[in-house]
């Protein structure tokens, strides 16, 4: 498969990371680039400027100094002048791609009436998109649903639209925005989107193994695939899925000992970017998802939530590790 581009930025990977607000912060996008996402976008950020003191938006912004190129934000919101004007105050502090959301089905979000609940109102979301590519002199990009709920499908015609604003490339998440995340991806609509536009579609939506990224780029004609919450716990699919769609072969797996040192390695990037307070906390969630991979026992799984240091957690998956090496397993402790 070949090189794919958002405008000028070459991408030489045919996976994508997705931007999932409250995991997709900088240690775990460095550390999906490393296992080979081509793009890691940014969690999303309002475009409401006034909010971004706060300890959340500030270290979302902190984090994009520290990116790999090409370094992408999403921006989200339902006012066309405060949308360009955060994506130019974004291209400012470094932004090189800026991403529209016009996908999040969170209410909180779409009672703004923004992310998806765009898509019912046509000529806000050509304002916005007109007035973003204007602002900003790097690549704009969307990332939208089919539809508000199955009976008004119209990512075609929005597509349409976003290309004819100046849009660069267009992710696809193949559910409409009633449909939350639970329906079977619509896959022919995002096959018939790569057949109506002429830049770069990406395709989003139940795609958790090697085989099912193949099937839906050979499916779609998608330049590329993005994964969500199938890379949570497991970072390393990444990889997988770009060697399996770059050669048809799955490459060796991950070593206990390797997939182990990635765990604490993430831990101590989440304490170092975080501060030990919040770090602690944050690393929680991640190893939930961590264990149910590598098969932690929920008992010592409810022991780690509540450890309270960096150095009580670090201990703890030492420990834990250390014992699974020896018995070359994770699973037998759960027996």
């Amino acid at each position: 498969m070949s090189t794919w581009h958002i405008g000028s930025h070459a991408i030489d990977s045919p996976v994508v990371l997705a931007p999932m607000a409250g995991v997709s912060d900088l240690p775990f996008r460095q550390l999906c680039r490393r296992f080979g996402a081509g793009l890691a976008p940014g969690e999303m950020l309002t475009a409401d400027s006034r909010l971004w003191d706060s300890r959340k938006s500030s270290l979302r912004l902190a984090g994009l100094l520290h990116d790999s190129e090409p370094r992408m934000v999403q921006i989200a919101g339902s006012d066309p002048q405060q949308m360009a004007d955060a994506a130019r105050a974004c291209t400012d502090r470094g932004a090189q791609v800026i991403d529209i959301n016009m996908g999040c089905p969170a209410k909180k979000v779409c009672k703004r009436a923004a992310g998806s609940a765009l898509l019912r109102d046509v000529p806000l979301v050509t304002a916005i998109l007109e007035a973003v590519v204007a602002a900003v002199d790097v690549p704009v990009t969307l990332k939208m649903r089919t539809g508000w709920c199955p009976a008004s499908r119209n990512a075609i015609s929005i597509g349409r639209i976003a290309e004819c604003s100046g849009i660069q490339a267009i992710t696809l998440h193949g559910r409409t925005r009633a449909c939350g995340y639970h329906a079977p991806a619509e896959y022919d609509t995002i096959a018939e989107l790569v057949t109506r536009v002429s830049i770069p579609v990406i395709a989003n939506g139940d795609i958790a193994t090697p085989q099912q990224a193949r099937h839906v780029l050979d499916y779609t004609g998608a330049s590329a695939v993005m994964v969500g919450r199938a890379a949570q716990g497991q970072p390393w699919l990444l990889q997988d899925m770009k060697h399996y769609l770059l050669y048809g072969t799955l490459p060796p797996a991950p070593s206990l000992a390797d997939r182990c040192t990635v765990v604490l390695q993430h831990v101590q990037a989440l304490h170092l970017f975080y501060g030990e307070h919040q770090g602690v906390k944050i690393a929680r969630k991640h190893i939930a998802w961590y264990g149910q991979q590598l098969g932690f026992p929920p008992a010592w799984r409810s022991e780690f939530n509540r450890l309270q240091g960096t150095g009580e957690q670090l201990s703890a998956l030492a420990a834990i590790m250390n014992a699974a090496m020896n018995t070359d397993t994770v699973e037998v402790l759960a027996a």
